[in-house]
């Protein structure tokens, strides 16, 4: 009777732990760090115009209306991809679609945390690294600090991010980030030689 008790208990206790994609895998190369960075909220959020004040005030950040910028505060980053569009990424534990719902401004919100993964890319050689497979010009006149895009690295669609002079956050679909983090590893090496 004690042996049924004990199977009874180990069932009911889950054996396996959800692990995000790649977690902790690291690449450094002289000049250069390449790294998954930790779970984050994400949505996808689509809205006119008309609704940006009050969404803005419901995400507590002002969403940006202009080609290749985003904002950021407390922890919370909107980047617009498009005239109608933004990626929001919330690092503070928040969740953004539980603000959004807040709103009775015409939107549509899409939560995309499990779809996308994030990579860092930091240091001195960040730049020569994303530039190996991305064709966008990464200059600082031409993309600064809290500049954002959608563009490609590879042959994967990215969403780019410049979070200082000499870093990036890589925001890739979770089936493309083994691709992704293998190729910025390499670029990584190939930039420190």
């Amino acid at each position: 009777m004690a042996k049924a008790a004990v199977k009874t208990k180990a069932a009911a206790s889950p054996s396996v732990e959800r692990r995000p994609a790649l977690a902790g895998r690291v690449t450094s190369a002289p000049g250069v760090k390449v790294e998954i960075l930790p779970p984050a909220e994400r949505i996808s959020l689509r809205a006119p115009e008309a609704s940006l004040a009050a969404l803005s005030k419901a995400l507590g950040v002002t969403l940006p209306t202009k080609p290749k910028t985003s904002a950021a505060k407390s922890g919370r980053t909107a980047l617009w991809l498009g005239p109608d569009e933004w990626l929001i990424v919330d690092e503070a534990g928040n969740d953004p679609l539980a603000d959004c719902a807040k709103a009775s401004a015409l939107h549509s919100a899409v939560g995309i945390s499990h779809r996308n993964v994030a990579i860092s890319v930091a240091g001195p050689a960040a730049a020569v690294t994303v530039n190996s497979g991305c064709p966008q010009d990464l200059s600082l006149e031409a993309f600064p600090v809290g500049a954002a895009s959608r563009t490609i690295l590879g042959k994967s669609e990215i969403v780019l991010l410049r979070t200082a002079a000499d870093a990036f956050r890589v925001e890739c679909w979770r089936s493309f980030s083994d691709y992704v983090f293998t190729l910025l590893s390499e670029a990584a090496s190939d930039a420190a030689n």
